[in-house]
């Protein structure tokens, strides 16, 4: 087997998440194309072990999706046919479907396609895989990379990225023992309100600690205002940091405050241990950073796995409802090594 496309369509947070099966087919194979789609992209130029990126917006998997273009979708089984992969491995999350990409993937001529599928995919798949639903995306993914017969390294389980060089000049300049506050979340529904950042925020820096608060380009309104007004070890890098960037900002920290998205899991690759406030739109045993300490915070609602993107309840009572004095007191205890949570 010399060319192996995998397959992650989705956001940042899963790309990184399907580092360890890249990593996987790359021990197996002399070249690795990663399939993502565009909020994805960033991370796959992190990914160790890819040679090439497709990317392609796929109607059935991106969160707000286009209307399904017949031309888009021949083109992409082109671009695939014209790579020519001898086999494909599709992951996905247990709410998507592996079949549509399947369908256009044997469309391509690719002559060996493996998935889990819960649905009955005829002759569009060569491996249907089957795992329960109660594990870690990792774990999953690295299920089916072995069922298609790419099994991982011995050991070789780990969040991986590689930085380009210079990606940790804006961390150098940091000061020393800082914690990074996340405020943002590619869900909103996953998100802790910003006043109880801010609060945050402003509880460490009263206690000597100095705070780097990161927020993509869309969030410099929203680090803006958890920093509140200038004062001393609060530094906003709200629109300053590329992935990479952020990936070294992450890497010095002490510890990083994040919610369940993308820089949860590229914290966890670094090794920067994590506060994660857990809103239980999704199952935690799924999406928890992933071998790597942290404490979960968050409260048990009876809509739990709602997988809302936007709350319906009043107040967000998850999350929302956790006091900044509760999360100091987690982040302190993570801070003096007395760790609280699960170590994955």
């Amino acid at each position: 087997m010399t060319h192996v496309l995998v397959a992650r369509p989705d956001n940042d947070g899963d790309v990184l998440l399907a580092g360890p099966a890249v990593r996987a087919a790359a021990a197996h194979a002399d070249r690795v194309t990663l399939l993502v789609g565009p909020r994805g992209r960033r991370a796959a130029a992190l990914l160790p072990g890819v040679d090439e990126v497709l990317v392609e917006r796929l109607p059935w998997i991106d969160p707000e999706p286009p209307p399904v273009d017949r031309g888009r979708m021949l083109a992409l089984a082109d671009r695939v046919a014209a790579l020519a992969p001898d086999a494909a491995v599709i992951l996905s999350s247990f709410h998507q479907s592996p079949l549509p990409l399947a369908l256009i993937l044997r469309m391509a001529g690719v002559p060996r396609l493996a998935a889990t599928s819960v649905d009955y995919p005829g002759s569009l798949l060569d491996v249907r895989h089957g795992i329960d639903d109660d594990v870690h995306e990792v774990e999953r993914s690295l299920s089916l990379m072995a069922a298609a017969g790419m099994p991982a390294r011995p050991g070789d389980d780990r969040l991986e990225v590689a930085t380009a060089p210079g990606d940790d000049a804006l961390a150098a300049g940091l000061p020393e023992g800082y914690v990074v506050v996340h405020p943002g979340a590619s869900v909103p529904a996953r998100a802790w309100a910003p006043q109880r950042h801010a609060r945050l925020v402003a509880l460490l820096a009263d206690r000597g600690v100095p705070v780097a608060v990161t927020g993509g380009p869309g969030e410099r309104a929203l680090t803006a205002a958890v920093c509140g007004p200038p004062r001393e070890g609060v530094i906003d890098l709200g629109g300053r940091t590329g992935l990479g960037e952020l990936a070294e900002v992450l890497r010095r920290a002490r510890l990083a405050v994040v919610g369940n998205t993308g820089p949860a899991h590229l914290a966890a690759a670094v090794g920067c241990p994590v506060v994660w406030l857990h809103a239980p739109t999704v199952p935690a045993v799924r999406w928890h950073p992933w071998r790597v300490p942290f404490t979960r915070v968050g409260l048990p609602v009876p809509c739990a796995g709602c997988r809302a993107r936007v709350c319906p309840v009043p107040g967000h009572p998850c999350i929302d409802e956790v006091p900044a004095e509760e999360v100091l007191a987690a982040a302190g205890a993570m801070l003096d090594g007395a760790r609280q949570g699960v170590a994955a």
